[in-house]
């Protein structure tokens, strides 16, 4: 889809939010809500509308601007790319609260508000690895295998963890069902067969 088109759908779409023409913006005064034509000083037969075209505007932006844009056709941060798996620099990552581990920005914001979420659920869940550098991911082949040979690491260079979006969690069984009814909310999800406590940030 082209530019033009683009904006053409997103207008569709805040006009489907705000349900009117988008020559019509409301504007709160005092707590009250008006609506009048845009670009006018105001006018006595506008119709208030719903949602304010501002609150439609914001929200518009706000979904248009997901994650999923920030990254490249091959689906790796897009920040992150130039610096290769396994190679970025600490300085590019998000430290997730006080856990001392990092990932990429929008992942590390996300993990922040799901362990929030569990926390308040009264679940415990904690964190064995996240971002891991090539060296580290080299050393893990030697440890543990490779996966496609039966062992538990990715061949280096192609982790998720050395492209910052992957943490390894600390769960118990509550942690785990409370992760699978719950991660993908916070854009989660549990990808790889024989790893349950690997979750990879897909948002």
């Amino acid at each position: 889809m082209d530019s033009i088109s683009r904006i053409g759908q997103r207008m569709a779409e805040i006009q489907a939010l705000i349900g009117g023409p988008l020559g019509y913006a409301s504007a709160s005064v005092g707590g009250v809500a008006s609506s009048s034509p845009s670009g006018s000083a105001g006018s006595a037969g506008a119709v208030a509308t719903g949602t304010g075209f501002a609150d439609a505007l914001d929200q518009a932006v706000r979904s248009s601007s997901s994650t999923s844009s920030l990254r490249n056709a091959q689906g790796v941060p897009a920040d992150l790319a130039k610096f290769g798996n396994g190679n970025v620099p600490t300085s590019a990552l998000q430290e997730v609260g006080d856990t001392g581990h990092r990932l990429w920005a929008p992942a590390g914001e996300a993990l922040e508000k799901l362990l929030a979420a569990a926390a308040r659920d009264g679940v415990s869940i904690g964190i064995t690895d996240s971002y891991r550098s090539y060296a580290a991911q080299v050393d893990l082949v030697k440890r543990k295998g490779l996966y496609s040979q039966g062992g538990l690491a990715a061949a280096p260079g192609t982790s998720p963890h050395g492209w910052a979006v992957a943490v390894d969690l600390d769960l118990d069984a509550r942690a785990q069902t409370w992760m699978r009814a719950n991660a993908d909310r916070f854009g989660f999800v549990e990808d790889t067969p024989r790893e349950p406590w690997h979750w990879v940030f897909k948002a």
